[in-house]
């Protein structure tokens, strides 16, 4: 979950708690080109002040004028923009669907049983949470959410799926770790930094990271790593960076990095099964960390890294919503309000 979701949901409660009425917008699914991925939030108020996105487009004023003439849905509802159901390609330009494509949205009143605060309340423990809404009742659950899974229809429910903040943990405080750290931090990275040395420390200078004291292996088992975290080793130290990857490589992270050139990489690989890793755990350490664009300065390398780390967590999110995919077709004909 991005920090933007995060702000919906905080606005939400407090336009609640000033006794205003609004609607939640989920991205469900899309088809073609789409700034916003599924599970993405829009709140609007009944004044059409909103905050959020769920197109980057004009769909949001659209929706917000529908909530001055007070012509929502008064019960959770699907509704779908789009050039096959009801909106030309004209309307589909001027709504902001890219391409012409379609755009399929969770619509849901909310009331102050929306159990909004339960939410937060998981997501600040780090915790997955699954929020299933009925969408004939109107009914609410609550309950631990499965780590890769996407917003989706089944069996008459809508699931969204809230997940804690992103986080990046780098192993080595130098010129590179700092680079990495600024530009992972505008990414929606809680960015952690680990380093014992305490002359590299001294000469930090990054603002809004948060540093962990003590070895580099304990401080991966410390954070206790998640399917929202990944981890690269870049002091060039065997020392530290294997001490760190061999706790990383055994870890749930969804990314594990390691600074170094290919020959130095196929000996710290010789290294881990020394120390009894797995070929799969081995198998799991991206390294030379960062994607081949021919990156030379820390800027570029820190880049190629990030780039990598985006391009591994974009490709699981794809997997989760193909394996979804199938159960939104089930009731979608029969639920969706055309728009």
């Amino acid at each position: 979950m991005n920090t933007l979701d995060y702000d919906v949901l905080n606005r939400a409660l407090t336009w609640q708690a000033e006794g205003h009425h609004l609607h939640l917008f989920t991205v469900v699914q899309t088809w073609g080109s789409s700034p916003r991925l599924p599970g993405a939030l829009l709140a609007v108020r009944e004044d059409g002040h909103l905050v959020g996105s769920v197109s980057g487009g004009c769909v949001e004023d659209d929706l917000a004028d529908k909530a001055r003439s007070n012509n929502l849905p008064a019960t959770p509802s699907l509704m779908e923009y789009g050039v096959d159901y009801g909106v030309d390609k004209a309307e589909a330009q001027r709504y902001g669907i890219p391409c012409g494509g379609r755009l399929l949205i969770f619509v849901e009143p909310l009331t102050q049983a929306s159990a909004l605060q339960s939410v937060l309340a998981g997501l600040e423990q780090r915790k997955l949470v699954c929020r299933s809404v009925h969408l004939e009742t109107g009914e609410i659950r609550l309950s631990e959410g499965k780590p890769g899974a996407t917003a989706g229809v089944e069996d008459g429910w809508f699931h969204n799926y809230f997940g804690p903040q992103w986080r990046l943990l780098v192993i080595g405080a130098n010129q590179l770790g700092a680079m990495l750290a600024s530009y992972a931090q505008p990414l929606d990275f809680q960015v952690l930094i680990c380093d014992p040395r305490e002359d590299i420390r001294a000469e930090w200078r990054v603002e809004g990271v948060t540093w962990v004291d003590g070895m580099p292996d304990d401080v991966v088992l410390a954070i206790k790593p998640d399917p929202f975290t990944a981890i690269v080793t870049l002091t060039h130290d065997p020392k530290l960076d294997d001490m760190a990857l061999l706790e990383a490589l055994k870890c749930d992270a969804f990314y594990v990095g390691a600074l170094g050139a290919i020959q130095n990489q196929a000996k710290r690989r010789d290294r881990m099964r020394m120390f009894g890793l797995t070929e799969h755990e081995i198998a799991r350490l991206y390294g030379p960390v960062g994607l081949s664009i021919g990156s030379r300065t820390p800027a570029e390398i820190a880049i190629s890294i990030l780039a990598e780390i985006i391009q591994v967590r974009t490709q699981r999110r794809q997997q989760a919503a193909m394996n979804s995919s199938d159960n939104i077709a089930a009731l979608k004909a029969s639920t969706a309000c055309a728009v």
